[in-house]
């Protein structure tokens, strides 16, 4: 007979695979609910302001129907000269987005923020300098033949075929991937939500 699953302790706000398998590895159980909002940023807005208020309306969005768990709230984005990078719509926006980022540093922004059942809110970010290798247009094309662009924030995945084109990382490899592990267990600590739950550790 397998082993009865934990109850759900967080309610996570985002569709993406990579968050809730993070979330997995620090033995957080969670449910997932996905919010759906206008992205778009405002005029003159800082990319790292852009990352905290998206992470607190989407959890804001998902909390305001559904009380009954702590909802977090995630998002990140790809910043080179203070310009946003968002997902690409074709081929030659992610190009262009790959090329911009070639032999470069540019930095990757993740907000979180977590709303409990009562409405307290815990936020935080983390931003990590990241140093693409010089990428010819030929590696580029087949990185986009490839699928893992689409839908990608600065058209890559650094935890799949995309690394090869990261020379250097400082910061929080998790972080660029969609949920900085670190900030997030601090968070959850703080506000009392236990991690490693799965590997039956206590608070």
């Amino acid at each position: 007979m397998g082993e009865k699953k934990p109850a759900p302790v967080l309610r996570l706000a985002s569709a993406s695979p990579r968050r809730r398998q993070l979330l997995d590895l620090i033995g957080v159980p969670h449910v997932v609910t996905p919010a759906d909002i206008d992205e778009t940023p405002r005029a003159g807005e800082r990319p790292d302001h852009y990352v905290m208020r998206l992470a607190c309306e989407k959890g804001k969005a998902i909390w305001d129907r559904q009380k009954n768990l702590p909802v977090l709230g995630a998002d990140t984005t790809v910043v080179v000269d203070e310009h946003i990078l968002g997902k690409p719509e074709s081929e030659a926006d992610a190009i262009g987005m790959l090329g911009r980022l070639s032999g470069r540093v540019h930095v990757v922004h993740t907000g979180i923020a977590l709303r409990m059942p009562d409405g307290r809110e815990f936020m935080g970010i983390s931003s990590t300098q990241v140093q693409f290798a010089h990428l010819a247009e030929a590696q580029m094309r087949a990185y986009w033949a490839s699928g893992e662009p689409q839908g990608k924030a600065g058209a890559y995945a650094i935890q799949g075929l995309g690394a090869v084109f990261v020379s250097n990382l400082s910061g929080s490899y998790t972080g660029v991937m969609g949920l900085p592990l670190y900030e997030t267990a601090e968070m959850l600590r703080a506000a009392g939500i236990p991690v490693w739950r799965g590997a039956g550790v206590a608070r």
